[in-house]
């Protein structure tokens, strides 16, 4: 007799769990059947009826990174507008421990990714649904005229998101060179330069919603992982 549906569902929770502890500890390089099972407390045999291969495990993995993101807790905006798009920008940055270690996660993916172009797709997938939402803060950030009108929101969002996976990149690989302030302080001045070209040269234009790097503490958050925006 085959398992009921909810402890089916239950027993892909507990795989998938498993599959984001063996990330979290040992990377995609470290992604194996042997390793997830271990982890499940659970034979390599039951783990085959849920990954015949291991493109299909690899699959999983990616699956879990963006149900992690998609579902992961996200500070509180102050404001509607170019204020949302600088919070957005903040749950992607390694600003604590558990972003960091989530955006190391998210940047072992890249290559696996690329390396299946099935796989690359659903990945692209993915930046493009939390672009679509940073595009949502550009446009209302358009409206309230704190970004420049005549500018595809599109391009904004693309822009922003490819400043803060750049930014991710240089943090994780020289932390002490780019600690959260610093972080902080670079992306308001990226949106400011932004901003100034809605109010003109004279740089009285809108900033990221008033806020300044003195201000910009990224406030409490319960341990967002980033990565996808």
């Amino acid at each position: 007799m085959p398992p009921a549906r909810g402890d089916h569902e239950a027993r892909r929770r507990d795989v998938s769990e498993a599959v984001w502890r063996v990330l979290a500890d040992r990377g995609f390089d470290g992604l194996t059947l042997r390793a997830v099972a271990t982890a499940m407390g659970a034979s390599t045999g039951l783990l085959t009826h849920y990954f015949p291969n291991k493109r299909e495990l690899l699959r999983c993995a990616l699956e879990v990174l963006g149900e992690r993101a998609e579902n992961r807790p996200r500070r509180t905006a102050p404001a509607a507008g170019l204020a949302a798009l600088r919070t957005a920008l903040l749950d992607i940055l390694p600003l604590e421990a558990d972003a960091a270690a989530a955006n190391r996660i998210w940047v072992g993916s890249w290559d696996v990714a690329l390396a299946d172009p099935e796989l690359a797709r659903e990945h692209a997938a993915r930046y493009r649904r939390a672009r679509e939402r940073l595009e949502l803060h550009a446009l209302a950030a358009q409206q309230h005229g704190e970004l420049p009108p005549g500018s595809s929101a599109a391009d904004l969002a693309t822009a922003a998101q490819g400043f803060a996976l750049g930014l991710v990149v240089q943090a994780l690989f020289a932390p002490d060179e780019f600690p959260p302030e610093r972080q902080i302080r670079l992306l308001d001045a990226w949106l400011a330069g932004v901003g100034r070209e809605a109010g003109g040269s004279d740089g009285n234009g809108p900033d990221a919603g008033g806020l300044t790097s003195s201000s910009a503490a990224p406030g409490p958050a319960a341990a967002p992982p980033a990565g996808s925006g």
